[in-house]
C-alpha cells in the first residue's frame, strides 16, 4: 500500500491566487494547470504568509465538497481567509449561512430551498424574457457603442432578483455599490465591514416595511418566518444580504463575460444565434459555466479530522482550497477543456460547487443566461467588441471573475 504522504517542507510553496495569462484570458492561471497535471494537491501561501492544501482535480474536488470532515465556518482558527479584509471581518459582522455547518446551515438553507425550486424558477422565464427585451430596446435606442455591463449585464440580474424578494430596484446603485466592495480582495477590513454592515440594515429596515405590507415575495416570506419564531431577526435579515448580493453579482459577471467568449469565438456563437432549440441552448449555457467558472478564487474550507487527498494527508486545523475552475478543466473529465464547445455535454461542471454547500440559485442563473444569451444575439446578430481584447478591463481582484466594461458596438 502507497504511503500517505503530508508536505514536503523542501517542496516550494507558490503563492495564490496565481495571475492569468493575458494573452489567455479565460483560461485558468498558468500555474494552476501545471498543478493539477504535476501536484494536484500542493501547499500554497496566501496573502498572510500562511500555507493551505490547494485541491486542483476534479474527482478530488468532488469528494471534498462532500466531506463533512471540512468546515466551511470561518471562525475557526486557521481557517484560508480570502484576504485581510475578510479575516478582520470573520465574526465581526452577521454570518451568513454559506459560512456555517451542519445542522445550523441545513436549518436555514430548507427555508428558502423551495422559492429557487426548477418549476417555481421557470415560471419566472417570461419575467426575465420581458426584462431582457426591453434592456435591449433601450440598448439600440442609445448610444452606438455601449458598454454591454451597465446596458444589460448588471441591471437584468438585478431587476429579476429585486423583483423575486421584494427590493425597490431603484436602490440598485447601492446595493450594487457595496456589494462589489464586499466581494473585493482589494477592500480594507472597515471597507468591508462597513459595506456589509450597510446591507444588513438596509434588508433588515425593508423586514419592517414587508412586516407591516406583506406582498407576495421573498422578503415577505422571510418577515413572516422571524414573526412565526422559524428565524431569527438577525437570520432573515443576513439571508437577505446573501440572497440579494448572489442574486445579482454572478450572474452580472456571468453573462458578459459569457458573451465576451463567445464574440471571441464566432464558430460557437454562431450555433447559439442560429438554435431555435431549448436543449442547444442549455448546453451552450452549461459549457461557458464549465469553461468560465466564474468564481475563480476557491472554495475555501478547514479540516476537523485528519484525511486522505490524492495520497498526500492533510491534518486537523489546516485549511482547503478548492479552486473550480481547474477541477472543470481536468482532461479526464472534459477532453481537450481549454476548448469552448457549446455541443459539449458539460452537464457535470462544477462552476456552482457541488454537495449541501452547492449554489442555492443555479436555477435561476441557468434561466437568465438562457435568455439573454439567446435574445441577445438573435436580435443584434451583428454585434461585436469594440476594443481590442488586451484593452478590455478584466476583473482579477475579487471573488468573481469578470470584465469591468464590455463594449460593444453593432
Amino acid at each position: 500500500m502507497t504511503p500517505t504522504l503530508a508536505h514536503d517542507p523542501s517542496e516550494s510553496v507558490p503563492d495564490f491566487p496565481m495571475p492569468r495569462d493575458a494573452a489567455c484570458p479565460f483560461a485558468p492561471p498558468p500555474e494552476m494547470l501545471r498543478l493539477h497535471d504535476e501536484q494536484p494537491v500542493a501547499k500554497v501561501r496566501l496573502w498572510d504568509g500562511t500555507t493551505h492544501w490547494l485541491v486542483t482535480r476534479y474527482d478530488d474536488q468532488r469528494a471534498l465538497y462532500g466531506d463533512q470532515r471540512l468546515s466551511v465556518d470561518v471562525t475557526r482558527s486557521g481557517f484560508p481567509y480570502l484576504s485581510q479584509g475578510f479575516k478582520e471581518t470573520a465574526g465581526k459582522t452577521p454570518p451568513s449561512f454559506l459560512n456555517m455547518d451542519d445542522p445550523d446551515h441545513a436549518r436555514i438553507r430548507r427555508m428558502v430551498t423551495a422559492p429557487f425550486a426548477i418549476k417555481r424558477m421557470e415560471a419566472l422565464r417570461p419575467v426575465v424574457q420581458r426584462i431582457a427585451d426591453d434592456l435591449i430596446d433601450a440598448m439600440l435606442a442609445g448610444p452606438n457603442p455601449v458598454d454591454l455591463v451597465d446596458a444589460l449585464a448588471l441591471p437584468l440580474p438585478s431587476l429579476v432578483i429585486c423583483e423575486l424578494l421584494g427590493i425597490p430596484y431603484e436602490d440598485h446603485d447601492f446595493f450594487q455599490t457595496h456589494s462589489k466592495v464586499g466581494v473585493s480582495r482589494d477592500s480594507t477590513a472597515e471597507q468591508a465591514r462597513a459595506a456589509n454592515i450597510a446591507l444588513y440594515q438596509y434588508l433588515d429596515r425593508l423586514l419592517d416595511v414587508k412586516l407591516a405590507t406583506p406582498a407576495d415575495d421573498m422578503l415577505s416570506d422571510l418577515a413572516a418566518r422571524t414573526d412565526a419564531g422559524d428565524l431569527t431577526r438577525h437570520e432573515a435579515a443576513t439571508l437577505g444580504v446573501l440572497l440579494l448580493g448572489a442574486g445579482h453579482e454572478t450572474t452580472a459577471n456571468m453573462i458578459a463575460l459569457g458573451v465576451l467568449a463567445l464574440l471571441e469565438h464566432p464558430e460557437q456563437l454562431a450555433i447559439v444565434r442560429d438554435t431555435d432549440d431549448p436543449q442547444v441552448m442549455a448546453g451552450a449555457v452549461e459549457e461557458l459555466l464549465r469553461y468560465l467558472t466564474v468564481v475563480h478564487s476557491g472554495q475555501r474550507r478547514l479540516a476537523l479530522e485528519d484525511l486522505e487527498v490524492g495520497g498526500r494527508l492533510i491534518r486537523a486545523g489546516e485549511g482547503v482550497i478548492i479552486p473550480g475552475a481547474t477541477g472543470n478543466w481536468s482532461p479526464d473529465r472534459f477532453p481537450d477543456p481549454g476548448r469552448l464547445d457549446v455541443r459539449r455535454d458539460a452537464r457535470r461542471h462544477m462552476a456552482f460547487g457541488f454537495g449541501i454547500h452547492q449554489c442555492l440559485g443555479q436555477p435561476l442563473a441557468r434561466i437568465e443566461l438562457q435568455v439573454v444569451y439567446g435574445t441577445l444575439f438573435r436580435r443584434v446578430p451583428e454585434l461585436r467588441v469594440a476594443a481590442d481584447l488586451k484593452e478590455i478591463p478584466f476583473k482579477n481582484d475579487g471573488i468573481v471573475y469578470g470584465v469591468y466594461e464590455l463594449p460593444v458596438a453593432w
